[in-house]
């Protein structure tokens, strides 16, 4: 078996290629092939080209529309002229920054596994072979960078937040669709050429949705289907429905466990999380289903950047993963969150101690994907000063730690040189 190059531009499924399609596919910086292959939508109904598009940059509404008319719209049709043209496009915003600082960004990953598809470019039928529809914002957690947007947990805090009667005008659940179940029977036909459906949240393994789909799924024998997820890692069963009995089923299946920290840490961050729950779902996966595809998904903000590498190798060394086995997810929003804020002090801290990290891991990395992640988040981390946002950081720290009864530095008290 070849081996999987984590960074190369390598077509997953490799095919053919025109001059120009080659170019495209590989040189281009800012063609994506996800405008021919996908639409994402949000619990509130937004659509945007896919997860990481600017938020302010919608190309249509869910609740308003079909997902058909969305792709055929005009901001689908001047996103998809943008890209073959080299003009950049606003909404991909994310992944330009993320480039420039080294990261294999969502667009040279989308081009890397569905590259296959450039034949459509021409005729664009409406086939979506990548599904990413975020359901609805169901979520048993209310993480510090989340909001309400994509956890129902959070609604109560929000509320808090917020004052008014912002209560009033919005409820505890939203779902993407029209209806509760309408983005699930606007998928179902597409279910016979679908190739990779990626499964986020809120929390997907909570949602009924994403059963429905693994059993249809199994019921025409579609184990071929590449199954990724992003989750919190705190329940995998619903129902009497355990996660770990399906994913045996599948030949290909990559789980991405949002954990940015551990114990008190994680615990913190991500509020509602039982780390020793966590823990125990992981021992029980290794048993159940080993074969699956495991890694860490850190959210990489201000609050986790020093203790990350403590927490990769920990469990590195308890043998949960190895370790290549660490997918750092740079955020990028909201801005008192990112790395960048930290004053250059504090940033040479944290460069010191990824480069004594990475002095371990780059020999036993042969993906080279935690090695890069953590060289990308270096670049990331020293090339903007945003340290304007430290006040805005700590008052809104602040105001959710008097809202939760809780104290930063009680937990993390390493966030103390942020001044």
């Amino acid at each position: 078996m070849t081996q999987y190059k984590y960074n190369s531009s390598d077509l997953v499924r490799p095919t053919k290629l025109t001059d120009r399609e080659q170019f495209l596919l590989t040189d281009s910086t800012t063609f994506c092939i996800y405008p021919w292959i996908h639409l994402h939508a949000y619990p509130t109904g937004e659509a945007y080209p896919c997860c990481h598009a600017e938020m302010k940059y919608p190309v249509g509404n869910c609740r308003s529309n079909t997902l058909k008319e969305i792709w055929q719209d005009r901001p689908m049709q001047t996103l998809r002229a943008d890209m073959l043209s080299e003009t950049p496009n606003a909404a991909c915003g994310r992944c330009y920054e993320q480039e420039q600082s080294g990261f294999f960004s969502g667009r040279k990953s989308a081009n890397k596994h569905h590259g296959h598809h450039v034949k459509k470019l021409d005729k664009n039928p409406f086939e979506m072979t990548y599904w990413d529809i975020r359901f609805s914002n169901l979520c048993n957690l209310r993480c510090r960078s989340c909001g309400h947007i994509f956890s129902s947990q959070w609604y109560q805090d929000q509320a808090k937040l917020a004052g008014g009667d912002w209560k009033d005008r919005n409820q505890v659940l939203n779902y993407s669709g029209r209806t509760e179940t309408d983005m699930w029977e606007q998928l179902l036909p597409h279910i016979d050429y679908v190739e990779q459906i990626y499964f986020a949240g809120g929390e997907p393994l909570l949602m009924e949705e994403h059963y429905r789909i693994l059993d249809e799924l199994v019921r025409r024998e579609r184990f071929d289907v590449r199954l990724i997820y992003n989750t919190n890692f705190t329940h995998t069963d619903l129902k009497g429905k355990s996660v770990f009995e399906y994913w045996k089923q599948f030949k290909s299946v990559a789980v991405g466990a949002s954990l940015d920290a551990s114990g008190d840490h994680a615990e913190y961050i991500r509020k509602g999380t039982d780390w020793k729950q966590v823990e125990q779902n992981r021992i029980e996966m290794l048993q159940v289903c080993p074969q699956v595809d495991f890694y860490i998904s850190p959210t990489l903000s201000i609050m986790n950047a020093w203790h990350l590498p403590d927490f990769h190798r920990d469990w590195v060394e308890r043998g949960f993963i190895k370790p290549q086995d660490l997918n750092v997810n740079i955020l990028q929003d909201p801005a008192h969150l990112r790395i960048d804020i930290a004053p250059m002090k504090y940033k040479q801290r944290v460069r010191i101690k990824y480069e004594e990290h990475l002095e371990w891991l780059r020999k036993q990395d042969p993906l080279q994907r935690a090695t890069v992640g953590f060289e990308s988040a270096v670049n990331f981390m020293m090339a903007t000063d945003n340290t304007h946002m430290i006040g805005t950081f700590w008052r809104k720290t602040h105001e959710l730690d008097d809202i939760r009864s809780e104290r930063l530095l009680d937990v993390i008290p390493e966030l103390q040189g942020l001044s």
